[in-house]
């Protein structure tokens, strides 16, 4: 199916809203534009027909039947702007591509990011993952003074996580280079004893309140660009990676997704097959030359 968009498209924006996007996933995103631009009589498909298209697909189909009063928004922008300040501060957290509060699916906000392609993951890059993941939440008792139930699956995310590092990767102080992990799975007992697993809850509470406590102190740092994000994100409801740019400035770190991504932008086709040929092409005119002047 062909469609026709307008010159105004940014295709190099919309390229950054779908990564790890399949040449599949990428069609269904234009044909989702297509459909969305006819439904408002256009000729041409714009920007924000492709960028509806790309929400409708990753996040499901907006609520528009979801009533919030300003106070849920509010706190619901505060809660996204959380995870998006702190990812911008965090020199291991995936980089941001866009925060909504939107209402789609299950999700009455969210924030997208660009995954880190990591063959091993270090204890620093789990424990900054962690903290951002908190800032959602730290956010809200920040600066509402109350807490939501907005956060349960980031609580959800960062309890398995730490269970997983202390538990299985031995990232641990107490429990240091232990793995409990069981292949059993007919075993009704656990692989350690009653007080190691008081010692592995104890070690999860630890890790968890520290970065929480860190996700506090990041957000207290930086709470004027924060507020000024969550207005932004009230007024608009859509915001994009330019937009914390424009109020914090560049992201003082460049993760290794981005690191790729400029080098595949900057670099030079390499022709060193066709230098070669024409060298050694030229090499033998100037033989010939030779034999036939001998």
């Amino acid at each position: 199916m062909r469609i026709t968009y307008m010159e105004s498209v940014d295709l190099d924006l919309l390229a950054r809203q779908t990564p790890g996007f399949s040449g599949a996933d990428i069609a269904n995103v234009c044909n989702e534009a297509a459909l969305i631009a006819a439904r408002h009589g256009k000729n041409a498909v714009g920007k924000q027909d492709f960028l509806d298209a790309v929400d409708r697909i990753i996040g499901g189909l907006e609520k528009k039947t979801k009533i919030m009063t300003a106070e849920e928004k509010r706190t619901i922008a505060l809660h996204e702007a959380g995870h998006a300040t702190l990812s911008w501060f965090l020199e291991h957290a995936n980089p941001l591509i866009k925060v909504t509060i939107v209402p789609r699916g299950r999700a009455l906000g969210a924030a997208w990011y660009l995954p880190e392609e990591r063959q091993i993951t270090t204890k620093e890059q789990m424990l900054d993952e962690m903290c951002a993941t908190l800032g959602g939440r730290a956010a809200e008792e920040l600066f509402t003074g109350h807490i939501s139930t907005g956060a349960m699956n980031d609580l959800e995310r960062v309890t398995k996580q730490s269970y997983g590092m202390i538990a299985y990767a031995g990232m641990s102080e107490k429990l240091p280079n232990l793995c409990y992990y069981s292949n059993d799975e007919y075993s009704f007992s656990k692989p350690y004893s009653e007080r190691t697993a008081e010692l592995i809850d104890e070690e999860v509470k630890r890790m968890i309140n520290e970065q929480y406590d860190r996700a506090k102190a990041i957000l207290s740092e930086h709470k004027d660009g924060h507020n000024e994000l969550a207005r932004l994100l009230v007024e608009k409801e859509v915001i994009f990676a330019e937009d914390v740019e424009r109020i914090f400035g560049k992201r003082p770190w460049t993760s290794r997704s981005e690191e790729i991504m400029a080098l595949e932008a900057t670099a030079k086709p390499v022709e060193v097959t066709e230098d070669f040929e024409e060298k050694n092409s030229s090499d033998s005119e100037e033989k010939e030359k030779e034999k036939k002047e001998a």
